[in-house]
């Protein structure tokens, strides 16, 4: 009868175990609260933070949502010039350095159909370039000096 007993309790465990395990798979993981702020105009960022991600970046995307954009993170300030390599969307580029001010703007950088494509240099030194749909720079009234807030995992 113990053995039963036994059985039944490891049997009902591993099930409970089971239902957790699944319950934990169907959660979204998700960079919900990875956010670049200008005052209350906010975008979901997908950060990308490795020379790899940082090369990768937006390249083969055909679409990216009205209040998303991608976040570069770099190791140092540094000026670093950005293309538009195999990149399908037009964007708006913001550099930001590490107070967190914005730098240099690159309003409607359209995609590169030209061997090799010509780099957009901002000329000042940043630690992270926000991009996002073109035209969205403009549209929230995004200047030089602006502050960014960071809300990143």
């Amino acid at each position: 009868m113990k053995k039963k007993s036994g059985k039944k309790y490891f049997v009902t465990g591993l099930l409970a175990l089971s239902v957790l395990l699944v319950a934990l798979l169907l959660v979204p993981i998700s960079n919900d609260t990875d956010k670049v702020c200008f005052d209350r105009n906010c975008f979901k960022v997908e950060v990308v933070d490795t020379p790899e991600t940082r090369a990768q970046g937006l390249m083969f995307r055909e679409y990216l949502p009205a209040d998303e954009g991608m976040l570069f993170i770099f190791e140092e300030e540094f000026i670093y010039p950005f293309w538009m390599k195999n990149t399908l969307i037009p964007l708006d580029m913001i550099w930001i350095n590490s107070d967190f001010e914005v730098v240099h703007i690159y309003e409607n950088a359209e995609p590169c159909e030209e061997d090799p494509c010509p780099s957009i240099d901002p000329g000042v030194p940043a630690l992270y370039v926000l991009e996002v749909n073109a035209g969205k720079a403009r549209e929230i009234g995004l200047s030089v000096g602006d502050r960014a807030e960071f809300i990143v995992s």
